[in-house]
C-alpha cells in the first residue's frame, strides 16, 4: 500500500467512525463504485476523500473536481492529500487549476498546497503562478509568509530566469533572505 494512502485511511478511520462504509471504501478495487461517492448525494466527507484519493491514485479523471475542491480546502491535511493525489492523476487540467487557486488573493491562506504542487508538476504555468503569488506577499506585513517561502524555494527548483527579479525583492525581506540567495544561486547563468 502506498505510504500516503496509509496515512489517509489512518488520519479518516476515525473521522468515519471506522464502520461497514469505511472498510467497504478502502477495499474495493471497484472504479465505479468509488466514482459514485463522487455524486452520490449525502456522502459525507471523508468517504469523498477516500473515493478522490484512492481513483487519483489509480489515473482516473472522474476524480479532478473533487480533488481540487479538496486543494482548496481549510483543513490543511486534507490539501495535502488532494496535491499528492492530483500529481499522480495525469490530469492536464491541473495545473491551470493549481495556479489559479495559488494566485486567488481571497484564498491565499490555502495556496501552500497549490504552490508545491505546481512545482512538482513543472508545468508551464508553475513559474508565472509563483512569481504573482510571491510578488502578492511581498507587501509589509503580509501574514502569508509561509506561502511566500514556498514560492522562494519553488521558483529556486525550477531555476527559470523569469523569477530573479522578484527573487532579488525577496531578499529585501530578511524571512525570505537566506532562501531567495538559494534560490537564485541554482538559476542557470546567475
Amino acid at each position: 500500500m502506498d505510504e500516503a494512502l496509509r496515512a489517509l485511511m489512518e488520519r479518516l478511520r476515525g473521522e468515519a467512525g471506522g464502520g461497514p462504509g469505511y472498510e467497504r471504501l478502502v477495499a474495493t478495487d471497484a472504479l465505479d463504485e468509488l466514482a459514485a461517492v463522487l455524486t452520490e448525494p449525502g456522502q459525507p466527507l471523508w468517504a469523498r476523500e477516500v473515493a478522490a484519493f484512492r481513483l487519483g491514485l489509480a489515473g482516473d479523471r472522474r476524480a479532478f473536481e473533487a480533488l481540487v475542491l479538496l486543494l482548496n480546502h481549510r483543513d490543511p491535511q486534507r490539501c495535502a492529500s488532494a496535491a499528492y493525489a492530483l500529481a499522480r492523476l495525469g490530469d492536464p487540467r491541473t495545473a491551470r487549476a493549481a495556479a489559479a487557486l495559488a494566485t486567488n488573493e481571497l484564498r491565499v491562506a490555502y495556496a501552500l498546497h497549490p504552490v508545491r504542487l505546481l512545482v512538482e508538476l513543472r508545468a508551464p504555468e508553475a513559474v508565472p503562478a509563483l512569481i504573482t503569488t510571491l510578488q502578492r506577499r511581498l507587501r509589509p506585513h503580509d501574514p502569508y509568509r509561509r506561502v511566500a517561502l514556498a514560492c522562494v524555494e519553488g521558483l529556486g527548483a525550477l531555476g527559470d530566469a523569469r523569477a530573479r527579479p522578484v527573487l532579488n525583492e525577496a531578499l529585501a525581506h530578511p524571512a525570505l533572505a537566506e532562501a531567495a540567495v538559494h534560490a537564485l544561486a541554482r538559476i542557470p547563468g546567475q
